[in-house]
Formats: structure tokens, sequence, C-alpha cells
């Protein structure tokens, strides 16, 4: 099955994927110009929840990627289109196998970019956006973003960089602050506002619940659901004993 991805208005990725890989959405496109905004010079990148590697593939387009480009997914799916996007737009990978950074020990990264889910459970289970694809986030979403953020100093150098996203359909404030306790420097680069797809709203009496568990944050605007999505950058890790 091919897609076709706009990057942004000038540029268009034609790519092959399957009904259960991950698609590439609004928050691959934050993430990407985030990366852009924060390196001028080819680094070795890390894309975490590859996916399709749209981002690797993006990224690489741009002359950002020291290649190869590191990317991985648990899916198998995944990486085997991953693998096949990349040859056909001439980027050299490493692309492998395994969840989080089990298919990286030992190895450092100037630039770690966390593509991987990262909203409640609940909602996950009920939304059209993971198709056959695992999304083991916790109820309140955190279980995976916050176990990248804790480990991500384990595997950046010195001056390494951690880009990742934070939805509003998840324990936002449980994110930030194990970002603030794993880095010095925790900056937001982007923020979108977005309107509660059509598929989700037989579901408002659960997301209303998850946010009186301020297991998710959302607002309600004349009848309008507006959930958003952030994309921080996390750099200068702090030292564990």
């Amino acid at each position: 099955m091919r897609i076709e991805f706009e990057v942004n208005a000038e540029r268009k990725l034609n790519l092959t994927t399957e009904s259960n890989v991950f698609l590439p959405n609004t928050t691959t496109n934050l993430l990407i110009s985030s990366v852009k905004s924060r390196i001028n010079s080819p680094s070795k990148i890390l894309d975490l929840g590859c996916g399709t590697g749209v981002v690797g593939i993006a990224l690489n387009e741009d002359k950002l990627v020291k290649q190869p480009i590191y990317a991985s997914d648990l899916s198998e799916e995944a990486t085997n289109c991953s693998k096949v996007n990349f040859e056909q737009y001439q980027c050299s990978a490493d692309v492998r196998n395994g969840s989080m950074f089990e298919p990286w020990e030992g190895e450092i990264f100037d630039v770690i970019i966390d593509d991987i889910s990262g909203i409640s459970q609940d909602v996950a289970n009920v939304s059209p956006w993971f198709p056959g694809v695992p999304c083991d986030t916790g109820r309140d979403g955190t279980d995976l973003v916050s176990n990248i953020i804790k480990n991500a100093s384990n595997h950046l150098t010195h001056n390494g960089l951690l880009f990742f996203p934070v939805l509003s359909l998840s324990n936002v404030d449980s994110i930030i602050k194990s970002a603030n306790e794993n880095f010095t420097l925790v900056e937001r680069i982007e923020r979108k506002e977005w309107p509660l797809p059509e598929d989700l709203k037989d579901h408002i009496p659960m997301l209303r619940q998850l946010g009186i568990e301020n297991s998710i944050k959302y607002e309600e605007r004349f009848g309008i659901v507006i959930c958003y999505t952030e994309i921080y950058c996390a750099s200068c890790p702090k030292l564990t004993l």
C-alpha cells in the first residue's frame, strides 16, 4: 500500500506502508519542524517508533542526518516498511526491531526523536489511530514516554537533544515533571490545537471521566472538544547516582 504524506507546502513523500503500521500525522510534522529548528548540521539521529521512516527521510532530505539514520519500532511490519522507504529515498539506514531502547544497547546519539505512542490507552483503544498497532501506554498515557525520558540520557552525547511529543490526551503534567526530573533544560518548541475527531465524539463521557482523574486534558469551547499537541526538546541530562 502507498500513501502520500505532505511534509510541508513544498514537499510530499510517497511512502510504502501496511494497514497495521501507524501512519504519519500532525505530530509527525511538528516533530520534523522542531528538530529542524534546533539542529543545523548533520547529526547522529535515532528515531524511536519510526513507523514508515518518514521522520528520518525528511531530515535526511534536509541534510541533517549523519548517515546512517538509526531507526527502530516494536512492529516488524513497520521496520520492513521503513527499510523499503529508506532505500527508495537513498537514505542509508540502520533499522532494528524492538521496544524503546532495547535494540540500542551501548549506542550513543546526538539526537533522539521519540515518536512512540503517548496518549491514554483507553482513548487509543476506541480511536481510529492505532489499527492493529500496540499502544500499551497505561490509563494516563505516560508509561512509554516517561520510560523513554528516564532512559534517554544513557544514549545521548554530552550535548545531545531529546525531542518528544506531549498530547493532551495524556497526563501532561506527569510527563513534563518526569522531563524536568531528568533534564536541566526542558523547552516547549511547538504547540498545535485540534478538535476532537468525529470518531471519538461518542466517547466524550469517557473523556470527561479521564479528565476528572487528571489522566488527560482538554477544553470544551462552544460545544467543541479541543485537544493539543506540544513538542518539547530536553537537553543537559541530570546526573544520577
